[in-house]
C-alpha cells in the first residue's frame, strides 16, 4: 500500500512556483493522506483552544463555518460543544476527501477560502479559521477575510500563531514557504483593519484566538 503520494515533476514545479494557491493546493494535498499524524499531535492544543473559546464565546446552539478546514480537526472539536450546525471547507480534494472519511456527521465543501460561493451572506453564527492564515501573503489573507466576514453573522475567529517560538514549526514553515514570522508581527493589527471591534485571546501554547466582531 502506498502511503505517500508521488512526487512528481509538476508537483516540483507547483512547489517552487510563486503562485500561493498553487504551491498551497500541491502541498496541501500531498500531505492529506498523512495529514492525520498531525492532528493527533495538535489534538491536545486543538482540545485547549477550543476550550478557550468556548469559555469566552460560548458555543452551544451556534453555526460554524471552519474555512481551510483540513481533515476536519478544528470543526471536530468545536462540535464537541453543543453546536447547531458544524461545516467545514477547504480547497483541497484530498482534504476534503479525508475529512468526509473521519468525520461523516460533518458537512464539508470543496471551495476557496477567499471565494465562498457556497455560502450566503450572514449564513453563520461564527466563521472561522485554524492555521490557515499564516500560509498566506498580506493581500490572500484579506481576500480570505472579507469572504469570511461576509458569510459570518457574529464574529470571525482566526485560531493562529501568536508568538509560537518552537523550533520544529519553524523548520515546518520554512519548508512551507509561510508567512509565518511576518504573520506573528502584524496579524493583530492586520485585523483590526476589517472589523469594528477586536479581541485576541492568547494561549498558553503561543497561539493565540484572534476575534472579529461583526456586529
Amino acid at each position: 500500500m502506498q502511503i505517500f503520494p508521488t512526487f512528481d515533476l509538476m508537483g516540483l514545479i507547483h512547489y517552487f512556483s510563486n503562485d500561493e494557491d498553487k504551491r498551497a493546493r500541491f502541498i496541501f494535498n500531498l500531505i492529506a493522506p498523512v495529514y492525520g499524524l498531525i492532528d493527533k499531535a495538535s489534538a491536545g492544543d486543538f482540545k485547549a483552544m477550543a476550550d478557550l473559546l468556548n469559555s469566552n464565546f460560548p458555543l452551544k446552539g451556534k453555526s460554524v463555518l471552519d474555512v481551510g478546514s483540513g481533515t476536519g480537526s478544528w470543526i471536530a472539536a468545536l462540535s464537541e460543544y453543543g453546536l447547531s450546525k458544524a461545516v467545514g471547507a477547504d480547497f483541497s480534494q484530498k482534504m476534503i476527501k479525508q475529512a468526509r472519511k473521519k468525520h461523516p456527521n460533518i458537512e464539508f465543501f470543496h471551495q476557496h477560502g477567499a471565494d465562498l460561493n457556497a455560502f450566503d451572506d450572514n449564513s453563520f453564527d461564527i466563521v472561522t479559521a485554524t492555521f490557515v492564515m499564516h500560509g498566506m501573503k498580506k493581500d490572500k489573507r484579506a481576500a480570505v477575510l472579507n469572504e469570511m466576514k461576509r458569510v459570518a453573522r457574529q464574529k470571525v475567529i482566526i485560531h493562529d500563531f501568536y508568538d509560537n517560538k518552537d523550533i520544529a514549526v519553524q523548520i515546518l514553515e520554512f519548508l512551507e514557504r509561510s508567512d509565518y514570522k511576518y504573520f506573528q508581527k502584524h496579524f493583530r493589527d492586520e485585523i483590526k483593519g476589517f472589523f469594528p471591534k477586536t479581541v485576541i485571546i492568547k494561549g498558553e501554547n503561543g497561539n493565540a484566538l484572534y476575534t472579529g466582531f461583526v456586529s
